[in-house]
């Protein structure tokens, strides 16, 4: 994919809105590009997590364990980030990531992201905010499924 392409695709991701077109251009520049094939995992539930993933095409399932089930919590479609948190701090996946089709992901690492925030520090304020944002809605959700397990 050129690095135009790859830079529409960032745009489009919310977590980036208001991004400058040189943050994304350096985003898009150090962003790896892997396919992986339907039924292929992305990550494992608990696995460290060190970058996060945007989805060009395709679809990921997001699958939990719960109760010794594994129970599918979304599936995320073109344009979804996954994993974002793992660009700001150490951590661990909270659930398994699987390709549903034939999908098409831009990798986007930790140390990469780190360096855009340091030279853009009012972009920094912004995506703190819009990340514990995404990290309370995400939260919520795992608590909705949770709850109706447990009936």
């Amino acid at each position: 994919m050129a690095l135009d392409d790859d830079i529409r695709v960032l745009s489009g991701v919310r977590l980036f809105q208001g991004f400058t077109h040189e943050q994304l251009r350096l985003m898009a520049f150090g962003a790896e590009t892997i396919t992986l094939a339907p039924g292929k995992k992305l990550y494992a539930e608990g696995a460290p997590a060190d970058c996060a993933f945007v989805i060009i095409s395709g679809e990921i399932g997001l699958y939990r364990q719960q109760d010794g089930k594994r129970e599918r919590v979304s599936t995320e479609r073109n344009g979804a980030i996954l994993g974002e948190f793992a660009l700001i701090a150490e951590s661990q996946r909270l659930m398994e990531a699987v390709a549903e089709h034939e999908t098409r992901l831009l990798r986007l690492s930790r140390s990469m992201f780190r360096r855009i925030l340091e030279e853009f520090p009012d972009t920094a304020a912004i995506l703190h905010r819009r990340i514990s944002a995404n990290l309370q809605a995400m939260l919520r959700q795992i608590e909705a499924v949770a709850n109706r397990l447990q009936r």
